[in-house]
């Protein structure tokens, strides 16, 4: 099984760094819809015109919940399903097809400034490996839908777009620790400041280390980690131009829980600890032209080592250079195009019991985009699109969108949308042979098909009130050339192929009342109904059950109360469904925290996670983590 993920939960007051940004607590319910997002259009735009399922977790957000990891605090939002395996492995997605055995949720794409975080090896997220100082998140936004036409393959069934403040807002100095009474601890520091030739920049870095989680049947599983990260930031200006360079390093040292991170028959019985290092670097340039348009060409190195022993080692190295140029208004029309470029080198180490065949690849993809924003009138906007993208197994696919928006009044809005998106097929589907050396059960996938959605939506965001915001969205995804694991005609071993469909419908709705100016309260609810089936000629009797391992619903409530101008507390309660293809029932979790702002400066914080008691959430029965009540503390100065 893929593991993915990154670990624990924390917590931590709000102080905001000298020259920092407002604090999102003292917004209203009508400001915080006029964020402007940007990954729905590629520009920016008030949140409560953009038509798509969106919602954006603030920097406040995540203050408040505690969180002090990634997942954490994607759960934060409650239009995707975040799945914790053991103490650092997550399966997330949107609705839908949270896959299981060794293929976890591979539909969603994620970008980390712009950076997307995607591994060609299993065309998914190692989550462990994705590590920001969440202090310097400035938000998150999570689209659920298509979103091909502008970020291209494998943002299927939705998109995270994480991004960090500017080096300018993140002047003085942080330091933070954290303790649990389950042996999770950590720290993070950061520093910044402006040159004399007006760059601004920060640097910072962060320790975590995490005890082994329990196991449902007793006993504890090996997943302990011990992870470092550390980068840099700057930010600049000159004239119309705007520049911004950051950098990133990290090393994961993770204890690796059975069957391991490719399940294979017959594998080994122990397994090493796996090494998570990584190092990248991105450049971006934006240029404000004088007729209202403008230019941006951004362009990342990412290299990474994933070594599973005694499985697999993986080395990637990938260079990306993306291009983009926002047309000044024409009329009616609003058009925005742009470029793409990706170049990848991939080196496996195969072993006994897994191999990649070729080890090494060199593989390319490229691609052009349009969209073009159509006033119809000055309540109704019509948004066209297409993309064309080159991959390196299927050739070039198209990706075509279509969304029209009509404002009911400035507090309302309905939009509608279709779109027709891909997941390309990964290494994983086509170059993984089972054992690594003949005899071969498993000879990988050479007909494997790209896996195709076609997409409906209606939605419908509205403010009828200061106090009180709501949005809801009705959804339904055909689905074609889902993968499936099929014997040949004499039955002697397994191929993977494209012999499965269905389609999942559903609905998504979240909103937020003010119901005092102390006191905020916020709730969102999923329902996804899933029906996938083998094509005929198919004799695979398992990866339906694999494909469907996603709850029927979800429920989240969040209480936000300010005690006053230096205490406050926060509850939140999520219920999830039952995951009855995997077997593992529905359970409720109660998470509270209480801030004290000691002194200007300087916060302290109380966590309570599970406080109702222990739960599983995801993986095989055999090798099921429990995650346990758990307290902690954290200690936050900034200067």
């Amino acid at each position: 099984m893929l593991a993915s993920g990154a670990a624990a939960c924390l917590v931590l007051p709000a102080i905001a760094a000298p020259g920092g940004q407002a604090d999102l607590a003292d917004l209203s319910i009508e400001e915080l819809a006029n964020i402007q997002v940007t990954s729905v259009s590629k520009r920016p735009e008030r949140l409560q015109d953009a038509p798509a399922a969106v919602f954006v977790i603030t920097a406040d957000d995540i203050r408040r919940s505690g969180a002090d990891s990634l997942p954490e605090a994607l759960r934060l939002a409650p239009n995707l399903h975040v799945a914790r395996i053991n103490g650092y492995a997550y399966s997330i997605s949107a609705r839908g097809l949270n896959s299981g055995g060794s293929a976890l949720s591979n539909k969603l794409l994620v970008l980390v400034d712009g950076r997307s975080v995607y591994t060609p090896l299993f065309s998914g997220v190692f989550w462990d490996a994705q590590d920001v100082l969440l202090e310097d998140v400035e938000r998150i936004e999570v689209v659920s839908g298509p979103g091909g036409v502008l970020w291209g393959l494998n943002a299927v069934n939705g998109v995270i777009n994480i991004t960090t403040r500017s080096a300018r807002d993140t002047q003085g100095g942080m330091v933070a620790a954290h303790g649990a009474n389950d042996g999770d601890a950590g720290a993070a520091f950061r520093q910044g400041g402006t040159s004399a030739g007006g760059v601004a920049w920060r640097a910072f870095g962060k320790y975590t280390r995490r005890a082994d989680s329990d196991r449902v049947e007793g006993g504890n599983i090996d997943d302990g980690y011990r992870r470092a990260m550390a980068g840099v930031r700057a930010d600049w200006e000159q004239g119309s131009d705007r520049f911004t360079v950051l950098g990133n390093v990290y090393q994961g040292r993770l204890d690796q829980p059975a069957p391991g991170e490719i399940a294979t028959p017959g594998g080994p019985d122990r397994f090493g600890r796996v090494h998570s290092d990584g190092v990248n670097l991105t450049a971006r340039w934006q240029r404000m032209l004088d007729d209202g348009g403008s230019v941006d060409v951004q362009a990342y190195l990412d290299h990474t080592l994933r070594e599973s022993p005694p499985l697999f080692t993986e080395r990637l190295t990938t260079a990306d250079l993306q291009f983009q140029h926002t047309l000044p208004a024409q009329g009616r029309h609003g058009i925005v195009w742009g470029a793409n470029y990706r170049h990848s080198r991939d080196r496996v180490d195969n072993s006994p019991y897994v191999a990649f065949l070729p080890a090494r690849t060199t593989q390319r993809w490229g691609s052009l985009f349009v969209q073009d924003e159509i006033t119809l009138r000055d309540d109704w906007r019509l948004v066209l699109g297409g993309r064309a993208e080159y991959n390196h197994y299927t050739g070039t696919e198209f990706l075509p969108s279509a969304r029209l928006s009509w404002r009911l009044s400035p507090q309302h809005a309905l939009w509608a949308g279709m779109a027709r998106t891909v997941r390309a097929p990964s290494r994983l589907d086509v170059d993984a042979w089972v054992p690594g050396q003949p005899p071969y059960i498993l000879q990988g996938g050479p007909q494997v098909r790209s896996e195709v959605a076609r997409v409906i939506e209606l939605g419908y965001r509205g403010q009828p009130a200061p106090t009180l915001s709501y949005s809801a969205t009705l959804f339904h995804h055909d689905y074609e050339h889902l993968r499936t694991q099929e014997f040949d005609p004499t039955r002697s071993y397994l191929q993977f192929a494209s012999l499965m469909e269905g389609y999942g419908s559903g609905i998504e709705a979240w909103g937020s009342w003010q119901a005092m100016p102390r006191w905020r309260l916020a709730a969102g609810f999923t329902a996804l109904r899933q029906r996938l089936y083998t094509k005929p000629g198919s004799n695979d009797t398992g990866s339906v059950l694999a494909a469907r391992r996603d709850p029927t619903h979800t429920l989240q409530l969040r209480s936000s109360y300010n005690i006053d101008d230096t205490r406050e507390i926060d509850v939140s309660l999520r219920r999830v469904g039952e995951l009855a293809a995997a077997g593992v029932p529905s359970y409720t979790a109660l998470d509270a925290r209480f801030g004290w702002r000691l002194r200007p400066g300087v916060a302290l914080s109380v966590y309570g996670e599970n406080l109702n008691g222990g739960h599983t959430e995801f993986g095989t029965a055999l090798y099921r983590a429990q995650f346990e009540r758990r307290v902690g503390v954290k200690l936050r100065w900034d200067y």
